[in-house]
C-alpha cells in the first residue's frame, strides 16, 4: 500500500510518500515541505497548499492520505492555521475517493519509536533508520510526514482486522437476537 502522509501547516507543510511491503517493511517514495510566505493572505497560502497536494496525487498515486490530528496547542492562531491546512488536504483526497486518516502525535510517535512522548530529534532518527534513508529528512515536517505515513501502514491492518472483527459481531448478535425472539415467539403460541 502506498500512503501520503502529511504534516498539515501554513508556513510549513511537510508531505511524505512511503510504500508498505510484506510485515513491516517501508520505503520511502518521496519527502518535500510546502512552504509558504507568511505574508500572504490566508486563502492564497490555503491555495498553494491545495495546488502542491494535488501534483503528489497525481505524481505518486497514494491509496490513502495519514494527516496529523490537530488536538490542541497553545497558539490558537497556529493551531486553525494548522487545521485548515489539513482540511485541505483531507478535501483534496476527499475529491478523489481517498481514504483519509487522523493520527494524533501521541500515536505518531508510539507507532514509530515504541513511545507516545518522544521528541522530534527521537522521531526523525527513527524515520531515518527504518526507512534505510542516507540521510535525516529535514526539515522535522518532513520527517513527521513520513512518520505520519509508517504509522498508517502499521496501524491500518489491525485497524481493518478491528473493524471487520466488530461488524462480524454486530452481525451475530442480531441473528442472536433474531432467533431469541423467534423461540419467544413459539413459546407464546404454545402456552396459549
Amino acid at each position: 500500500m502506498r500512503v501520503l502522509g502529511v504534516d498539515p501547516g501554513l508556513t510549513r507543510c511537510g508531505l511524505g510518500v512511503v510504500d508498505g511491503g510484506a510485515g513491516r517493511t517501508v520505503s520511502c517514495v518521496a519527502v518535500d515541505v510546502v512552504r509558504t510566505p507568511p505574508e500572504a493572505d490566508l486563502a492564497s497560502r490555503l491555495l498553494a497548499v491545495a495546488d502542491a497536494v494535488e501534483t503528489w496525487f497525481d505524481t505518486y498515486r497514494p491509496e490513502a492520505v495519514a494527516i496529523e490530528r490537530v488536538f490542541s496547542q497553545h497558539n490558537v492562531r497556529t493551531a486553525m492555521g494548522t487545521a485548515q491546512a489539513g482540511g485541505v488536504v483531507a478535501l483534496g483526497a476527499a475529491r478523489r475517493g481517498l481514504p483519509v486518516h487522523f493520527h494524533t502525535p501521541s500515536e505518531v510517535k508510539a507507532a514509530v519509536t515504541g513511545s507516545g512522548r518522544a521528541d522530534k530529534a527521537q522521531v526523525t532518527g527513527m524515520v531515518t533508520k527504518l526507512l534505510g534513508l542516507a540521510q535525516a529528512p529535514k526539515p522535522a515536517d518532513a520527517a513527521d510526514a513520513l512518520a505520519l505515513a509508517i504509522c498508517h501502514l502499521w496501524r491500518e491492518p489491525m485497524r481493518a482486522r478491528l473493524a471487520a472483527a466488530e461488524a462480524r459481531a454486530a452481525e451475530l448478535a442480531k441473528t442472536h437476537r433474531a432467533r431469541l425472539a423467534e423461540a419467544a415467539k413459539k413459546n407464546a403460541r404454545a402456552g396459549r
